[in-house]
């Protein structure tokens, strides 16, 4: 499969570095550098962040003492922001132009996003980082990333981790998982396997966008796998085009 676009979701955890949490310097130059191979493969960029490395939303205490589900998605969104800016600096430091769209738009601080202007720049060669979300609380950035994969015409969202695919079970908990090589859309659903929400797998399974799930941690997994590699678990329709 020849890739033109493709759509890398990256969670705020991943740039917390070992213990998930805010921004750990020497993770973010890490993962950066992944994406700056990437880019350079010549293949349209782009990518959503999560938040959940500064705020992960209103639940236990938080939500105790009144901050609601609403208002507690709305700064998670916020978080987004925060990480997006941080990553498109690292990314450019390194020369690699990168801009940042937010669904939440702060005008002294960030263009809100459109598709139009998306493809713009994709079409210029910079990353585009996506802020925000979907702009709509009670949705997950695994939904964000299928949705602005498909606006905007990505031929494969890869979604960052810190295991090396999807397993049958917590390959922590359980030392008899199974590593799966591929899923299609209705085994992720019907097995329960939770490593997208529902409502992420089943935009990709309407629209036939494939998902990879693979290691961020693990040098060169990114670029192996625009460059074709078996790397991960491959989640996708089970039909060849």
């Amino acid at each position: 499969m020849s890739l033109r676009r493709v759509l890398i979701k990256l969670s705020g955890e991943s740039l917390g570095g070992a213990t998930g949490s805010g921004l750990d310097a020497s993770t973010l130059e890490r993962i950066a550098r992944e994406v700056v191979d990437a880019a350079n493969t010549g293949i349209g960029i782009s990518i959503v962040i999560g938040g959940g490395n500064l705020f992960r939303g209103a639940d236990g205490s938080l939500g105790a003492v009144g901050l609601s589900r609403v208002t507690g998605d709305h700064m998670g969104m916020l978080a987004t922001l925060m990480n997006a800016l941080a990553f498109r600096d690292v990314l450019e430091a390194r020369g690699t132009p990168a801009v940042v769209l937010s669904s939440h738009p702060v005008a002294t601080v960030v263009d809100g996003y459109s598709v139009r202007t998306s493809l713009e720049h994709l079409a210029a060669g910079r990353v585009v980082i996506h802020a925000g979300g979907t702009g709509n609380p009670l949705f997950t950035t695994d939904t964000a990333a299928c949705l602005r994969g498909i606006e905007t015409g990505a031929d494969l969202v890869v979604k960052a981790t810190k295991v090396d695919g999807v397993y049958s079970a917590d390959p922590v908990a359980d030392p008899d998982a199974v590593r799966f090589e591929e899923l299609t859309y209705m085994e992720v659903i019907e097995r329960r396997l939770g490593v997208m929400d529902l409502t992420a797998v089943t935009l990709c399974e309407e629209h036939d966008l494939p998902v990879v799930i693979f290691d961020i941690t693990a040098a060169g997994a990114l670029t192996k796998i625009l460059r074709g590699a078996k790397v991960g678990t491959r989640i996708w329709s089970g039909r060849e085009p």
